[in-house]
């Protein structure tokens, strides 16, 4: 690594949404955040590293920021207040076709006099001419130090939003491993998998109260065996889980499996099972035996 090798914190932020798990595994180059077109996805803070011969970038996804309804909601939005303590800069992440929404004067307001990038993504989905009135509408709210129109999902502007955040970044060591992209231990991001699959494949409220436990996880030779409990908050959502025959139960193990194979690269005998646990998102205790705790 060059002498001059500099590193910094930077905090990614936003509404539900908005694609920030897409641009963190885009500027990783690796699945580190589950993504879906649900809202509320990634509920933890989710730290992923950059690093390059000059510098590392330590990023932190976080949950869209929103106005919680449960114990989990006030979880998330601590998690995503918490992230901006102490970090050196802070992308805020805006959707082109969604447009300004009133709900992000907060969220903006919260930035304080942090350094911070307004990135608005999706721009493949909007008309080159909607851009500029859509900024000067954020730009009205806070003195951005740049604004980068972005598609997280193509890949566009991507390079662009990194020079301008390494403009913030202070000379000085790196805090990770040049091979580190992630703190999230793979229990963790083997249970996120499975919780993105049933993202996609379920009816959008029955997600949002379903918790993943591993249970267990068996080394071998050859393959990886790991097993793992779906946790849902009522009956009726266990059936839909199951679905007819089992068949649901089995197209998210194959989907989850498949994605956790490439993490892992090797063979995975993935097992799957599903039990409820009522109102688990506003028990204490629950939150955080699924990790989902600001202690």
């Amino acid at each position: 690594m060059e002498n001059n090798f500099k590193s910094g914190f930077v905090s990614i932020i936003g509404m539900p949404n908005v694609g920030k798990s897409t641009l963190l595994n885009k500027i990783i180059g690796q699945k580190i955040a589950i993504v879906s077109s649900k809202p509320q996805t990634t509920r933890n803070k989710i730290l992923a590293v950059y690093t390059t011969d000059k510098e590392q970038i330590i990023f932190t996804d976080t949950p869209g920021i929103h106005k919680p309804k449960n114990k989990l909601g006030e979880y998330m939005v601590n998690a995503a207040a918490e992230s901006m303590e102490d970090t050196d800069a802070v992308v805020f992440v805006t959707d082109a076709e969604k447009g300004f929404r009133d709900a992000e004067k907060a969220i903006i307001e919260s930035i304080g006099k942090i350094p911070a990038v307004l990135v608005i993504n999706k721009i493949d989905r909007v008309k080159k001419e909607e851009l500029l009135p859509l900024i000067s509408k954020y730009t009205e709210l806070c003195d951005f130090a740049a604004v980068v129109p972005i598609s997280a999902k193509h890949g566009d502007g991507i390079s662009a939003l990194i020079d301008e955040i390494e403009k913030f970044l202070i000379e000085g060591p790196a805090f990770y491993d040049e091979d580190t992209v992630t703190d999230q231990p793979e229990r963790q991001l083997a249970a996120e998998i499975i919780r993105e699959k049933m993202l996609w494949l379920l009816d959008k409220e029955i997600p949002h109260g379903i918790a993943i436990s591993i249970e267990k996880v068996k080394e071998k030779e050859k393959n990886t065996e790991i097993h793992a409990v779906i946790y849902c908050e009522k009956d009726s959502h266990k059936g839909i889980i199951l679905g007819k025959g089992g068949e649901m139960i089995k197209k998210i193990g194959t989907m989850a499996r498949e994605d956790i194979e490439k993490m892992l690269d090797k063979k995975v005998y993935l097992e799957l099972w599903v039990k409820v646990k009522p109102n688990w998102r506003n028990s204490d205790f629950m939150m955080k035996n699924f990790g989902y705790s600001n202690e």
